[in-house]
């Protein structure tokens, strides 16, 4: 389809997979609707945004908040006022029909360069717990998609303006969402990562955890785990010792088919994490980021242990012992294996990329946020 002549839709996302992969589903949703789609990032965004479906892409300066001393909170407004004079000359020469963000403090400048211009807006929050750069635009922007339903119950204003679409998925998970939870009762695969530059943690603590499990129950399982390149050769080795199949790498770039081939995932809960396991229909152990200002990955977690998705551990109870005793037994019985699995997929949808397009639809064409609302 040729989208020549098409209205234009910048989408702004910083340069992390979190951020870009909800962000490469929508722009094809987009482009199946006839839109244009262009993306503004950061310097960061080069690892992931090789496959995204955008005309062009626009690198912007931009900056999060890393501290609170006085040079670096300087550093950092004086990085995004440079990045907002840069976006209001980019979105002058563009003229797109909606700005679309994804979060993260590399959204600010051309979205609020985008209200100043009086060009519709939306944000998406991936997670259960709005972020603090999504915080301060919410007031402001024209639409809210929302990841996790009931975001704002007790903020009528911005519910008002508020649509759950849940989380765009991007092709490489819809492609293996429909197929069926892989047999629990014999050979059992284990993966764990712990986001794009892989947790610590879980080279610290599952390599042990599983070595402790008894002897049939480790005969039966292989690991797939992301580790760190410092950490990798450690970790191989302890799963050597003990005689357990073992995939180590730093980065899996097929993850999606490595979630539809697992049987329990061990893992952050990042919002596209958990949304990516409830596609695909996986049950997991989930240890949220600790420390995090917003605990958004808590949340994030809660909302498939609610349902019995998963099981949440929260990183101060993430211990050999403890994670050992979990994996024996899940592992043990098939059948709550089987029903974790199905709960997970209960909370899945495969068509947020779809329903947020049709709100950028929406507003592109000046219709209300809210079909039915004037």
């Amino acid at each position: 389809m040729s989208t020549k002549g098409a209205p234009l839709i910048l989408l702004a996302a910083g340069g992390t997979g979190g951020h870009l992969f909800p962000a490469e589903a929508l722009a094809g949703a987009l482009v199946a609707h006839g839109f244009r789609v262009d993306l503004a990032t950061d310097a960061r965004a080069r690892r992931y945004a090789g496959a995204f479906p955008a005309g062009e892409m626009h690198v912007l300066p931009a900056e999060t908040v890393r501290g609170r001393s006085p040079i670096a909170l300087a550093r950092t407004f004086f990085t995004l006022g440079s990045g907002l004079i840069s976006a209001l000359l980019l979105l002058r020469r563009l003229k797109p029909a909606v700005v679309v963000g994804f979060g993260g403090y590399p959204t600010l400048p051309p979205l609020v360069a985008a209200r100043l211009l009086g060009i519709p807006t939306v944000i998406h929050e991936a997670n259960g717990v709005m972020g603090r750069a999504n915080r301060l635009l919410a007031p402001r922007v024209n639409a809210i998609a929302t990841g996790f339903p009931d975001l704002f119950a007790k903020e009528p204003d911005l519910a008002a303006k508020t649509v759950w679409t849940g989380n765009p998925l991007r092709p490489a998970v819809l492609d293996v969402a429909q197929g069926t939870y892989p047999d629990p009762a014999g050979p059992l695969t284990l993966l764990v990562f712990g986001g794009s530059q892989g947790a610590r943690v879980m080279s610290d603590i599952v390599p042990s955890a599983v070595c402790a499990l008894d002897g049939a129950l480790r005969g039966r399982l292989t690991i797939v785990q992301q580790a760190r390149e410092e950490d990798m050769e450690r970790v191989r080795a302890a799963y050597a010792q003990a005689g357990i199949a073992a995939e180590i790498a730093p980065f899996f770039r097929d993850l999606p088919a490595r979630m539809a081939a697992a049987h329990l995932v061990i893992s952050r809960s990042g919002a596209l994490t958990v949304a990516e396991l409830a596609a695909i229909g996986r049950p997991s152990i989930l240890v949220p980021l600790p420390n995090a200002l917003d605990q958004d990955q808590a949340a994030n977690a809660r909302s498939l242990e609610r349902i019995g998705g998963a099981v949440l551990i929260p990183q101060a109870e993430f211990t050999p012992e403890r994670l050992s005793g979990e994996l024996a037994r899940l592992c043990a019985n098939a059948g709550a294996l089987t029903e974790m699995a199905q709960a997970a997929r209960s909370a899945g949808t495969l068509d947020a990329a779809g329903r947020l397009a049709d709100l950028v639809a929406r507003l592109a064409r000046g219709a209300p946020v809210l079909e039915g609302k004037s």
